[in-house]
């Protein structure tokens, strides 16, 4: 039984994303109230695996949680992109002429507020989990309080689905990054069969340093699907840049973080994984 650490409660995206990252096997889940728990959840226990959004195809990225992977030390052996699709649900004996008060967490709210704005009559509420907000209405039985959360959670906490697909996208997608312990990732993968990698390095405070580093990648033929800055605290004007890149030769890749490796500084590969 594999034992996976999560932010949120059964039923919460994170939840979702885990069985199907998994599918078929039986899982032993850790629900964590936030992500810095989740990590003491992997160090406490090097067996543990994590999954971790990572960003949002909308809301965009999720720059603490970079933050939280750089320091932690762990490795990613693994993704999985998930089809974001919220419902509205309440408790079997209220329905849409009872309800007024939405609950649910800023983001999912956020991203149904076209159709919360078709229902005036709906006071929102903001609270830390979707799937938390079921559980909530349904533990304290708060009639005429509805949640806004994925379908799944419906039957675990005994609710009625007044409505699914009310997203306002349906081109809604995040992306969870599959964690370990560095000293458990070649049970969980082969590396040389991987063809994606997250890295992250500081440049000198020097011009065309990053034009320097990206041209090494075009000449390896290495594809950057996504480069996100953060400034480095205390130290004015300098940053850390998370880069993802792909290829189809493992030899060639490692050849061009080679190259590059002069031209950085503190570079660390975060994890070599399959893309999905």
């Amino acid at each position: 039984m594999r034992k996976i650490a999560i932010q949120g409660i059964k039923g919460s995206f994170h939840d979702i994303a885990a069985h199907q990252y998994f599918a078929g096997e039986e899982l032993d889940i850790v629900c964590c109230r936030d992500f810095e728990s989740l990590f003491r959840e992997m160090k406490s226990d090097d067996n543990v695996l994590g999954l971790m959004a990572i960003e949002n195809t909308i809301a965009g990225s999720l720059l603490h949680n970079y933050e939280l992977l750089r320091e932690s030390g762990m490795t990613i052996v693994g993704e999985h992109k998930l089809h974001i699709e919220h419902s509205l649900m309440c408790l079997p004996d209220d329905d849409f002429g009872s309800i007024t008060e939405v609950n649910s967490h800023p983001v999912a709210l956020m991203q149904c507020r076209g159709y919360l704005g078709r229902h005036p009559q709906m006071k929102v509420v903001e609270v830390d989990d979707t799937a938390g907000a079921a559980e909530q209405i349904s533990r304290l039985g708060l009639r005429g309080h509805a949640a806004i959360c994925h379908v799944d959670a419906a039957p675990l906490y005994g609710m009625h689905v007044l409505e699914q697909g009310i997203e306002d996208n349906k081109h809604n997608y995040t992306r969870f990054l599959v964690l370990c312990d560095p000293w458990n990732a070649d049970r969980l993968r082969d590396t040389r069969k991987t063809d994606k990698s997250s890295i992250v390095f500081t440049l000198p405070h020097a011009e065309g340093s990053l034009s320097q580093v990206l041209s090494i990648f075009s000449f390896y033929r290495i594809n950057l699907s996504k480069i996100q800055s953060l400034p480095i605290i205390g130290r004015e004007w300098q940053y850390l840049f998370y880069v993802d890149v792909c290829y189809d030769d493992y030899v060639r890749y490692r050849q061009s973080i080679d190259a590059v490796r002069p031209l950085t500084k503190e570079l660390h590969i975060l994890g070599e994984y399959i893309g999905k």
